[in-house]
């Protein structure tokens, strides 16, 4: 099978930032553009943020929840809405923006034709190079962000002797000085700006130190100039006075210039060889192959615009391997999590302050952390977690009278928790319970009860807080959340009209809680009264519903056929058909059937992220090649950049993290218990292989497919314990030669005692339909 090396390369350099190029160890990012006469790296750190530490809740939340609530179940939603954004809405309701440190600018002397000029990113490794033709002199450039050595490599190269010369200065909108503080190097120091009345108190250095072979290196009042150098490494670091989301009290000067210090004494070669070695750990656990086309030899650009036709299916493949770069770039244990566009940002004030957004994005950026297997990269939304059950907890408290602990839509750097941006979208109370359950699927795939314990408290504390505000509808009897949203969609006309009591999601996504906290506390042997409540409080959830036009309802009642926005974003009811496994079509064919006709109500339109959770839902459905028409929806120059960035349109990362997701649902499915091998295979892609990938119960999966056919498996089994595997047929299960007994419940199972650490072989039973064994 011939396949196209994962890489993204174009035979220009970028013009805008959509077309530059991303680095990043998960704290530092730069956008490379990969210009000839300059060079521009856009820069950013992760805790550079606008504001500061601050109490957003509103102090008269608590007085004004009754009558809310009474508005509410009375459908005055408009009432409710204006008394919500009046006393209810955090203060200000606003939060503050992740914001650019600014850039490094070089430019280079001389001009003349530029020729054989290519600029490349090689997902193997990690590297961004530039290399072209000036003048009778080939240039080389390279850049990457070194996780072990916390700086941003560049390494300027020319195969002529002394022709490398440039000067360089940094630049930045926010508040900064330049100077220099060595004859090598150079620093730009900053202010994260004020928001909506929040003093800016980020504090934050840059600095960037020449270290040339031959030549001269100078720097003075602000610039760095190179000349007649045979090669220059150039080394960029980045401190802040962070230190945690309620203490800034940090040096950012001692942070800079000491990675700078540790990363000067290593040699290019020892920088580059730390680095390459740290992320190929991550990043070569999981490869996809598809074969290649002759349109996989275009540039990257010309092949998102030509993907539509339909001869470029390797492109979805560099997709699965680009996703699982960008995560790996911008969450690494220690840092702050992936926000709405990862790590990379070049302005102040971005789209959606480029926060974390809890009602499906922050959620989405990391589908991929247990499929595609990086758990490593899941750990700074775990750390995000316990910070804002402590934020969380006053506002639970303090906005509700309640115990536990609660987040809205939206949380920032400074985690808060109160609801923002206003009533329609911010009324949500249900973020931060879906964003603990990734703590039960970390456990689901890993089986690590230090970890579950450890972060226990978390579901815990999301649990408590339902259990003291869910109230009694007054028109079904059952427990609800109220008021809330079905998130940002509504199901009337008016400003109030997404105001609500019990929407479908909310019901879905506290079943999935009260059950891992159910499940959990019994595994670890504590919370048997918690266990015993929520249990309780479970059977009293609204159902779901099937509404007159066969869909799944999003709301308790029937509102669906006149809801204002029938092609809505947002189909967060399906929640339970994805990420969750409450509608499966075994176990409630029902709404299965129903979930279908909602997603075929809504259209196949959408915006960059709403195409990825659809590629997810079609998958979930079996309808492996709908799943794929999402994708190719996506890969179009609308929805994706030319650096392959996913677009709403503007920039959000979570579509290149949820298509990642989606490309492992067609090639395994394991939320129901089982493992489903190629149960979404779509038939653009007949042939190819994959290793490395994870399923639920603690095992590892390969697979390799001809003819749209699975050929062989192989399970690596880190837990030990019984799996079960559905596949298009039985299947002959061996481990080091020997075969292995396997039961056939059905023609498609077969299932069979592993033993920990053990790799098991499985083939198809061709022919052989025998229902046990």
């Amino acid at each position: 099978m011939t396949t196209a090396p994962h890489q993204l390369w174009y035979t220009s350099p970028a013009q805008e930032w959509l077309e530059a190029l991303p680095v990043g160890n998960g704290r530092l990012g730069a956008m490379v553009y990969g210009g000839t006469g300059t060079e521009e790296l856009q820069l950013n750190e992760d805790t550079v943020w606008a504001g500061g530490p601050h109490v957003f809740d509103n102090p008269q939340a608590a007085a004004a929840l009754p009558e809310i609530r009474r508005l509410v179940f009375a459908g005055e939603w408009d009432a409710a809405a204006r008394l919500t954004d009046s006393d209810f809405m955090g203060v200000p309701v606003t939060q503050p923006p992740y914001q650019t440190v600014g850039g490094l600018r070089l430019a280079f002397p001389g001009d003349g034709a530029v020729t054989g000029y290519r600029r490349e990113l090689d997902l193997d490794r990690a590297v961004h190079t530039v290399r072209f033709r000036r003048n009778g002199t080939g240039h080389h450039r390279t850049v990457f962000a070194s996780a072990p050595d916390q700086v941003i490599v560049v390494r300027l190269t020319a195969d002529s002797p002394g022709a490398v010369s440039f000067t360089a200065r940094f630049d930045s909108p926010l508040r900064t000085g330049t100077s220099s503080p060595d004859t090598a190097t150079l620093a730009l120091d900053g202010q994260g700006q004020d928001a909506g009345g929040v003093p800016g108190r980020v504090r934050f250095r840059a600095l960037a130190r020449a270290l040339p072979e031959g030549g001269t290196v100078q720097s003075a009042d602000g610039e760095l100039r190179v000349e007649g150098a045979d090669a220059v490494t150039l080394l960029i670091s980045a401190g802040t006075n962070h230190l945690s989301w309620r203490d800034l009290s940090g040096d950012p000067a001692a942070r800079a210039s000491g990675d700078l210090a540790g990363a000067t004494a290593h040699s290019f070669q020892e920088l580059l060889r730390r680095h390459v070695d740290d992320y190929a750990e991550l990043a070569g656990r999981t490869v996809l192959e598809l074969p290649a086309t002759p349109a996989a030899g275009l540039p990257t650009d010309r092949r998102v615009a030509e993907f539509r036709h339909g001869d470029d299916p390797q492109l979805a493949a560099l997709c699965f391997h680009y996703g699982r770069y960008l995560l790996i770039s911008c969450s690494r244990p220690g840092t702050q999590p992936a926000n709405l566009q990862g790590l990379w940002n070049d302005l102040t004030d971005p789209p959606w302050g480029c926060k974390y957004t809890i009602n499906i994005n922050s959620e989405m950026n990391y589908w991929p952390a247990g499929p595609a297997n990086l758990l490593e990269c899941w750990e700074p939304l775990f750390a995000l977690l316990q910070e804002v059950t402590v934020s969380g907890a006053r506002t639970a408290r303090d906005s509700y009278g309640a115990g536990g602990w609660v987040a809205h839509h939206n949380v920032d750097a400074w985690r808060g928790t109160a609801p923002a941006d206003g009533a329609f979208w911010g009324m949500w109370p249900t973020g931060g319970a879906w964003l603990s359950l990734a703590v039960w699927e970390h456990y689901r795939f890993t089986g690590d009860a230090a970890a579950l314990r450890e972060r226990y408290p978390v579901l815990a504390g999301a649990a408590r807080f339902f259990l003291d505000t869910l109230v009694d509808d007054p028109g079904t009897g059952h427990l609800v959340t109220c008021p809330s949203v079905s998130p940002e969609n509504a199901h009337h006309p008016g400003p109030g009209g997404s105001l609500c009591a019990g929407p479908t999601m909310d019901n879905q996504i506290l079943r999935d809680l009260f059950d891992a906290v159910a499940e959990a506390s019994s595994l670890l042997g504590t919370d048997a009264a918690l266990r015993g409540e929520v249990q309780a409080a479970r059977a009293r959830l609204a159902p779901m519903r099937v509404g007159a036009q066969g869909q799944l309802q999003e709301w308790q009642q029937d509102w669906d056929a006149g809801a204002p926005e029938q092609d809505h974003r947002h189909i967060s009811h399906l929640y339970g058909l994805h990420p969750s496994s409450q509608i499966t079509r075994h176990g409630t064919p029902e709404l299965f059937a129903a979930a279908r006709t909602t997603l075929e109500q809504r259209g196949d339109e959408g915006t960059g992220w709403s195409l990825a959770w659809k590629i997810n839902f079609w998958a979930r459905l079996g309808d492996g090649d709908h799943s794929y028409r999402q994708l190719a929806r996506q890969l179009t120059p609308e929805r994706t950049a030319p650096n392959l960035f996913d677009l709403h349109p503007p920039f959000q990362i979570d579509g290149n993290f949820g298509a990642v997701a989606g490309v492992t649902e067609w090639l395994l499915q394991s939320h129901t218990g089982e493992l489903a091998l190629l149960p979404a295979l779509p038939t653009a892609l007949p042939r190819g292989r994959v290793r490395g990938l994870l399923a639920r119960g603690g095992f590892e999966v390969g697979l390799r497919w001809a003819r749209g056919a699975l050929t062989e498996a192989t399970l690596a089994s880190r837990l030990g314990g019984r799996a079960r595997i559905r596949a298009a047929e039985g299947l002959a299960v061996s481990c080091d030669g020997i075969p292995v007994p396997a039961a056939h419940p059905e023609p498609e199972v077969t299932e069979f005692a592993t033993r920990p650490n053990a790799l098991y072989r499985l083939t198809p039973r061709r022919g052989c339909h025998s229902p046990t064994e």
